[in-house]
């Protein structure tokens, strides 16, 4: 026969029970009981709101009552079989997962790994399930890799860097526009066969057979200080086309500016000598006075606002496939009229005193402190 326990709860108790916070599921039900029980409801009621076992309310209690607080919050250790690796085994594994795969294979798996701890271990046999839980507990996964650029965070990096942050710091003018600037490859993509429309309780289903037709490109422009962007679809994307470019955004785009800032990455065809190579000089020069280059570091291109706008272009509107390019420029279109008028606008948040707390050991260590004059001794001549 159970024995019926009484929870009574402490003033101090019940206030750390309601004190909420992040805690797991399972903890925060049996806070649920105890206050429950302390208020005088009945263990069927409890079954009912808290959404548990009548026999988690009876553990939940007796440990309470034979314990404390604590111990009836906490998991309850859980009967089962020894770990079949020692601790010194268990670094042989994850030591045997950060080295080198074996010849012939690409990557590590959970077989190869039990192989080579048997072979190197009493073990007669290891399963798999084992090696995974040990290398989850060290956060390992050695069949997976990731792909990433690794800047070098020089002096010239943090100028670039610190000269981009300014200017989308700065309060907007009309005169002097900040635009970011930027291009997206993109294919152009044909059904083979029609997709199948959606019904009630049928998702659309499309075939995996597609019809490659071509590429195209996409260029770019987004204002930093307003809610304006502007895409431009083009077959290519050489020296001639961002010519082109430079020249809509100052004869239409921005005719009244007196010098329009332009955010750029380092491709070697954003530069002045498109222009010459597209216009004659004196056209090339007309536009390159009203425009100002500032370029983002070498491997920082997501210090360019406009890769955020291509991200949301990617997501809202080419997820999917387009056939052709006039149905492209169709759709880029219609997507950045409804965005325009929507007035959205990138909120960029990272700034220069940010870049300096959080960068603060990749800076470069200056030889002239801030303040402090350089003197330079100088001999003179005695006659």
């Amino acid at each position: 026969m159970n024995v019926r326990y009484r929870v009574e709860l402490s003033q101090t108790e019940r206030t750390e029970l309601l004190s909420g916070g992040k805690h797991a599921a399972r903890k925060l039900k049996r806070a649920q009981i105890l206050l429950a029980a302390d208020a005088g409801v009945s263990d069927a009621e409890i079954v009912r709101s808290v959404g548990v076992g009548g026999s988690t309310v009876y553990r939940t209690k007796r440990r309470f009552v034979l314990g404390n607080l604590e111990a009836a919050l906490s998991e309850e250790p859980r009967p089962g079989s020894e770990r079949k690796l020692t601790g010194k085994e268990e670094a042989l594994l994850v030591a045997t997962a950060c080295s080198s795969p074996p010849a012939g294979r690409a990557r590590w798996t959970l077989e190869l790994l039990a192989e080579a701890i048997v072979k190197l271990t009493p073990h007669e046999s290891l399963s798999r399930e084992t090696v995974r839980r040990r290398l989850a507990e060290s956060d390992l996964k050695p069949w997976r890799k990731d792909m990433w650029c690794i800047p070098q965070i020089d002096a010239d990096y943090v100028a670039r860097m610190e000269d981009v942050l300014d200017l989308y710091a700065e309060a907007p003018d009309p005169k002097r526009p900040v635009v970011c600037f930027d291009e997206s490859p993109i294919q152009l993509i044909g059904e083979v066969r029609q997709p199948i429309p959606a019904t009630p309780g049928q998702i659309e289903r499309y075939d995996c057979e597609y019809r490659r037709n071509g590429t195209a490109n996409l260029f770019v422009f987004l204002d930093a200080h307003r809610s304006w962007r502007k895409v431009k679809v083009t077959e290519r994307r050489a020296a001639e086309d961002f010519a082109a470019c430079m020249r809509d955004l100052v004869d239409i785009h921005y005719p009244r500016a007196e010098r329009i800032r332009l955010v750029l990455d380092n491709l070697s065809t954003h530069s002045a000598g498109a222009l010459y190579q597209a216009f004659p000089a004196d056209e090339a020069r007309r536009v390159l006075r009203r425009l100002e280059f500032h370029y983002v570091p070498k491997h920082a291109s997501w210090l360019n606002m406009v890769e955020i706008e291509i991200g949301v272009l990617a997501r809202q509107c080419l997820d999917r496939r387009i056939d052709g390019f006039a149905r492209l420029v169709a759709e880029t279109a219609a997507w950045e009229k409804r965005r325009n008028a929507d007035r959205a606008r990138v909120k960029w948040m990272f700034t220069t005193n940010k870049a300096r707390a959080k960068m603060a050991r990749a800076y470069p260590k200056p030889i002239i402190e801030s303040g402090q004059v350089q003197r330079v001794k100088t001999s003179v001549p005695r006659y």
